[in-house]
């Protein structure tokens, strides 16, 4: 049955998900619109104001709207939630005579028709309105001296109507309105995070190839926990927030993957983690290679005292090793002659894995999966990278993250789910914190347009992207063919589109050798062996873009409007290989705004003018101001139209901070 519409039709509120049946989502002081369609019949005038409800039930003040364009009947205020838990918004509707009669009187008063009683009209109104204005501060006598002004015909009807537009008694009647038909929409829920979840930036990498030793005839030294600790402080010093760990479980030894996914490994060769378990345990031990608990437990520590936290790898499969195998055996599907099923995706072939059937005992695995991440979470992981969650029921994972978010809502999952929309969508709808995205694949000015504007749309209020510009799976054709230019790029578009973004180990390098022509895997891929990097050497040499990457981190952290996701705005390039786009923290005329403008062709210089859309950032159409390149140091003046020159291998991109009088720019996040 629908709902009764209202006096007032207060229709299309957003952010709504599911149509109300789920939480739009949000982290601690992010900004973000509630916009509604409001109208009414006829010609009267009405008005709109946001309401949040914090997690005790305490309601904020109203929060005024406006209408967003003209004619539209669209409505919108921004509002901040400021603490974690489960909000509600309300959008509050009204028929405001006052500002019918502010619009009848302007044009009876100047024609002189029904003088007397339109002034007296709006003395009542404004009597009615003073009712409900609080005493203190003069407030109320500020309306009421309106009332007399309207009344006091011993003056002009222009200087009496001239009292009630007054800016002071405008300035009362904005905060204290005169609501007639007050309608209130259904409460929609919010859930607000914290600021990990939408802000940071992640560096992945295998501990067992930090401090490796492989000498050519001689059987490979893996690295171990306490040898990849070592790492932790370069990591740090690049300004990274995020520690992300592939699963250091036991590694099953049948049918275990050789170089490059050959099906036949050596002695020696390590295995691939993410086939899980072995008789030294499965998803709740350390492989024995890499060290011991306490290991980890230190590796942690390391980590909090460089203010970076532990993302572990969290992928629900098993190899034929795993002792669930045995112990659970209806936890996985058996053909008909009796054998169990390895995981395919034909023509792909993956023997060394045992995927989970999950419809005979889903009650079990969700006691058990909870269980196993509540193991880690003792130890101090408080993020989870959640491998493939597209290949499990999606009721499945809404139980195991209400479950935990129940107790710990800081824990963050993260869904590495490169699938169908639909798909994506969902999973942040019934839990997921972040999402991999198609950004990878993203690589013309059209197609990154596109996708951004939906991703900082109205996706925005449930899917919360990180860009990754890699991962051990996926070498993009763009960094094969483009080397260190495309590789640049790609770090800086990663870094100021999303507020979370991420690299995996050795793109600082450059690295981008692919398996074969046409595919996206690495040769050599570090899933199938050890990977032991030079890293001293490399910087020595110059082949490190460890620099670049520092500096986009430290920009960040610096720039608020880098550290949120809905305003983004793409401003006109005469060229399609050169993109250039806008964020702001608190809207256009907000404390921070910045310019990112970057050559999408690693090959060319290009030049071009960047025609800015003026209003978008807060100023003039005619404005010039100050711009300060964050990459640089140098400043510059910028107007409506701007030549820029970008090379690669030298100048990547511009990121410029638009340098207001009395506005700070710096700012810092909140995890």
């Amino acid at each position: 049955m629908n709902s009764p519409i209202g006096r007032i039709p207060v229709l299309d509120l957003h952010p709504l998900v599911d149509h109300g049946r789920r939480p739009a989502k949000a982290v601690v002081n992010e900004s973000f619109q509630v916009s509604a369609t409001v109208f009414r019949e006829g010609h009267d005038a009405v008005s709109a104001a946001v309401v949040l409800t914090d997690p005790d039930g305490r309601a904020a003040p109203p929060a005024p709207m406006r209408e967003l364009a003209p004619g539209t009947d669209r409505w919108g205020a921004t509002v901040t939630p400021t603490v974690e838990g489960r909000w509600t918004f309300t959008v509050e509707a009204w028929g405001d005579p006052l500002a019918t009669w502010h619009t009848h009187a302007g044009i009876k008063i100047p024609a002189g028709i029904d003088t007397e009683l339109v002034l007296e009209e709006g003395a009542l109104l404004h009597e009615r309105a003073a009712a409900g204005v609080p005493k203190r501060k003069g407030r109320r006598e500020t309306v009421l001296a309106a009332v007399d002004a309207l009344r006091d015909t011993a003056r002009p009807p222009a200087a009496r109507l001239a009292a009630a537009r007054d800016t002071g008694v405008t300035e009362v009647l904005d905060r204290y309105p005169l609501r007639d038909l007050l309608t209130v929409s259904r409460p929609a829920p919010l859930l607000v995070e914290r600021g990990r979840a939408l802000f940071g930036s992640w560096y992945e990498f295998f501990p067992r190839s930090e401090g490796a030793r492989v000498v050519p005839g001689k059987r490979p030294v893996p690295g171990t926990l306490r040898t990849a600790a070592e790492r932790l402080p370069a990591i740090a010093a690049m300004g990274f927030d995020v520690v992300y760990l592939p699963p250091v479980h036991p590694i099953g030894t049948t049918f275990r993957k050789g170089p490059d996914n050959s099906l036949t490994a050596g002695p020696d060769d390590p295995g691939v983690p993410w086939a899980i378990g072995s008789p030294e345990g499965g998803h709740d031990a350390i492989h024995p290679e890499l060290g011991t608990l306490a290991d980890f437990d230190d590796f942690v520590r390391r980590a909090r005292d460089l203010r970076l936290e532990i993302a572990l790898d969290f992928a629900l499969q098993c190899s034929p090793d795993h002792p669930w195998v045995t112990k659970h055996p209806d936890w996985f599907h058996h053909r008909p002659d009796g054998t169990i099923a390895y995981a395919e995706n034909p023509p792909k072939k993956y023997q060394d894995i045992y995927p989970i059937a999950f419809d005979k005992d889903m009650d079990g695995l969700v006691r058990e999966t909870v269980r196993v991440l509540r193991f880690w979470m003792a130890r101090g992981v408080r993020i989870f990278r959640v491998d493939n969650p597209h290949t499990k029921p999606v009721v499945f994972w809404e139980r195991v993250i209400a479950k935990v978010n129940a107790s710990d809502p800081d824990v963050v999952f993260l869904a590495e789910a490169f699938t169908r929309p639909a798909m994506m969508r969902t999973l942040a709808e019934i839990g997921f914190q972040q999402s991999y995205t198609y950004f990878t694949w993203r690589n013309t000015k059209r197609e990154l347009t596109e996708y951004l504007t939906e991703l900082t749309g109205r996706s925005a209020a449930v899917m919360r992207p990180n860009f990754f510009v890699n991962t051990p799976d996926i070498l993009p054709a763009y960094l094969q063919r483009g080397g260190r230019p495309a590789f640049e790029a790609r770090a800086v578009l990663a870094a100021t589109l999303s507020p979370s973004w991420g690299v995996y180990s050795g793109y600082e390098l450059c690295e981008n050798t692919p398996l074969r022509e046409g595919g996206e895997e690495y040769r050599n891929s570090e899933k199938y062996a050890l990977r032991p990097r030079d890293w001293e050497a490399a910087e020595r040499a110059g082949r490190s873009i460890a620099p670049l990457i520092t500096a986009l981190n430290r920009i960040r952290r610096r720039s608020p409007a880098l550290q949120q996701l809905r305003d983004l705005h793409f401003h006109h390039t005469d060229k399609e290989e050169v993109i250039a786009y806008s964020k702001s923290a608190g809207g256009p005329a907000g404390s921070n705004t910045v310019l990112v403008i970057v050559n999408l062709d690693p090959h060319h210089t290009q030049e071009t003018t960047v025609s800015l859309d003026m209003p978008l950032l807060g100023l003039g159409r005619h404005e010039s101001v100050p711009v300060r390149d964050e990459l640089t140091g140098e400043t510059y003046h910028w107007g409506r139209t701007n030549y820029v020159r970008l090379e690669p291998g030298r100048a990547p991109a511009h990121i410029l901070t638009v340098l207001r009088p009395s506005s700070p720019i710096g700012g810092s996040p909140t995890p």
